[in-house]
């Protein structure tokens, strides 16, 4: 059954450093969770404004598997257990904006580890535990992208062939985990962020058709992955695609803001997830 409130609930968050996994670490510690956040870079500014008490800021490149291991056995050295995982990192590097005839197979290969296999991985390591204790919560921050064609050429306002492949895989996920794993107490969720505005998206995406107009700030999503862990009424979600901003919007979850965007990139998320 799900449990009601974070309080002393293990959370890893992959990509946990910055933007929306950031986001989602800082909403699930404010309600009183323990939280692992691994990313490729360090945290200091997360760990300052959390605490110790409440972070465990690892440097973990997911595409990584021995590192993904020991990292998860450190958390459960440290607090026992790991009641919650957020897949959130992706792989940050070239081929996101590749057209077909530039996208190199081994640029493909390296999306599809880190958006696709990465999880698969990290799911199976923290299933078990899950399962023996008969609770326990997978979510993938997902994106439109693998759902759908791009609005425009990658480039253009569009995204290239490796993000929305690797993005299409890993939306599998969650489904069969709730087929295989409902009854072991698991809950499974594909979290959507929509359009959100992220330091990526600021930094370096205006070059690729990517503004600030319309999009939401990331504590939007840090309010819905909460939810979902918390609320009695999330059981009904099990296994089903979340939009993340309507969910938050129509539920009133981030006091202040009430209202999704609206943008020229109707299947995305901001290429950030």
């Amino acid at each position: 059954m799900i449990e009601t409130g974070l309080r002393d609930r293990v959370v890893v968050v992959t990509g946990g450093a910055a933007g929306i996994g950031r986001a989602v670490a800082r909403r699930f510690a404010a309600e009183g969770a323990k939280v692992s956040a691994w990313d490729v870079t360090d945290a200091p500014a997360l760990v300052a404004e959390i605490g110790s008490e409440h972070i465990d800021a690892r440097r973990v490149d997911v595409t990584d598997a021995a590192a993904v291991d020991a990292a998860a056995a450190a958390v459960v050295e440290r607090w026992g257990r790991i009641d919650v995982l957020v897949n959130n990192a992706r792989f940050i590097g070239p081929g996101h904006m590749d057209r077909i005839l530039d996208t190199p197979i081994d640029v493909l290969g390296k999306h599809m580890e880190g958006n696709a296999m990465a999880p698969v991985i990290l799911t199976k390591l923290v299933l078990p535990q899950m399962i023996e204790r008969g609770s326990g919560i997978i979510m993938t921050i997902t994106s439109g992208a693998g759902r759908g064609d791009p609005p425009a050429p990658a480039g253009d306002g569009g995204w290239g062939l490796c993000y929305g492949m690797s993005k299409g895989a890993v939306n599998r996920l969650i489904g069969i985990i709730k087929l295989e794993h409902e009854q072991d107490g698991i809950l499974a969720f594909n979290l959507h962020p929509g359009y959100i505005i992220t330091e990526r998206i600021i930094q370096d995406m205006a070059g690729f058709g990517f503004g600030t107009e319309g999009g939401a700030p990331p504590d939007v999503i840090g309010a819905a992955a909460a939810y979902l862990c918390t609320a009695p009424e999330a059981r009904e979600l099990n296994g089903q695609w979340i939009e993340g901003q309507e969910l938050t919007a129509r539920l009133g979850l981030l006091p202040g803001w009430d209202s999704p965007g609206s943008v020229s990139v109707p299947a995305g998320d901001g290429l950030d997830a």
